[in-house]
């Protein structure tokens, strides 16, 4: 049996508004089943929901990693669409509480598995590494706030010299092609679900585009330096094939989580992007990309206007990297305080029996997968 495709995405992200989430956009409202973690770090979270991922794609079926903007090497969450079950780490500063107790949602104490004695012993160890981590994300969220301001001044300039006209002509082919022989109705509300493709995190600015766009055939970029321009028009484009009642995909920018940085369409089998800034992505790499058409916005700005603000965006180019980069850096500092933080909690677990636990989680996710056969649509 062929292993099912493994995508992954990011339901949080570290962003100019501080922690920004969209963990209520992980699983529809009909879920089957919804595992809510609680417990401390170091408890074995993400390695439980990363085994039990692992043992269902196995087995043929789709699988959604839930990555963390916070620690590359961490899960979120995992969203096992065709049985319609989800786990999520319902753990500060993403706090998930159940909306529908025993019916979808239920909660897993793994602070059952720790030793209180152990854990009370070091309280003030616990304490001032917990207040560390904390300060140090409210100072990455300066820097990120002080770099979406500096972004703005850049953009001011940019779009003072753009031909609005032109822009907005180029909205328009690029939804005409998008919604070309598109199944059009208005008998059901489309879906539409919003999630972050990119992150800012310890190692840098992060995606894993590849698999987001694994069954993506056609794939229309927009680039230019007014990226406030290119977002426009993904976003008008995500808007357009929505009003034609086809589901999307948005995936919001992680500096301003109001901006939009792709849209997948999968009734079309094709996808809407900018060229986002920080990250390397080649759309060749992409096996299932047939056809790339770009969209070049920079051809509509003014030089002679660009040429009286040369100094400015100059300026400010320079000042939106450095604050970026300094996000980045207290964030990595961040990461680095967390994994100490974890480690007092190591000793005091019982780490086997929380394996006992993954086991009986593993055991129920297996009896909701097998009550849906493979040939059954996502939840």
């Amino acid at each position: 049996m062929p292993k099912g495709k493994l995508t992954k995405l990011f339901p949080g992200g570290n962003t100019s508004r501080g922690f920004f989430s969209f963990y209520d956009q992980i699983i529809g409202p009909n879920a089957t089943r919804i595992f809510i973690l609680k417990g401390g770090p170091g408890v074995g979270k993400s390695t439980i929901m990363r085994k039990i991922g692992e043992t269902v794609l196995e087995l043929g079926y789709d699988v959604e990693f839930l990555c963390c903007s916070s620690d590359n090497d961490s899960l979120d969450g995992i969203c096992i669409p065709a049985p319609g079950v989800a786990m999520i780490d319902g753990t500060a500063p993403h706090i998930v509480d159940p909306k529908n107790p025993g019916a979808v949602d239920e909660i897993i104490n793994l602070g059952e598995f720790w030793d209180e004695d152990k854990m009370v012993a070091i309280k003030q160890t616990v304490l001032q590494s917990n207040t560390r981590v904390g300060r140090l994300f409210k100072i990455a969220y300066h820097q990120l706030a002080e770099a979406k301001v500096i972004k703005d001044e850049l953009d001011s300039y940019l779009e003072e010299a753009a031909n609005h006209a032109r822009v907005n002509e180029t909205a328009g082919k690029i939804i005409k092609k998008v919604l070309d022989d598109a199944p059009v109705q208005y008998e059901k509300e489309p879906k539409s679900r919003r999630l972050f493709a990119t992150a800012f995190t310890p190692q840098g600015q992060w995606h894993h585009l590849d698999t987001i766009l694994q069954d993506v055939k056609k794939l229309y970029l927009v680039t230019g330096e007014a990226t406030g321009l290119t977002s426009r028009i993904v976003g008008a484009a995500a808007r357009a094939a929505y009003e034609c009642g086809l589901d999307t995909r948005v995936f919001h920018c992680p500096l301003e989580p109001g901006n939009v940085d792709l849209v997948v369409i999968p009734q079309q089998g094709c996808a809407v992007m900018k060229d986002i800034p920080g990250i390397e992505f080649k759309p060749q790499e992409v096996n299932s990309i047939k056809k790339v058409k770009i969209y070049n916005i920079n051809q509509y700005l003014d030089e002679k206007v660009l040429a009286i603000y040369e100094g400015e965006i100059n300026s400010a180019r320079n000042r939106l990297a450095d604050a970026i980069n300094r996000a980045i850096s207290y964030i990595s500092q961040a990461k680095a305080e967390h994994d100490l933080l974890e480690s007092y909690y190591i000793p005091a677990m019982n780490f086997e029996a929380i394996n006992a636990k993954r086991d009986e989680i593993l055991t129920r996710v297996m009896k909701y997968v097998k009550a849906r056969p493979l040939s059954s649509p996502g939840g």
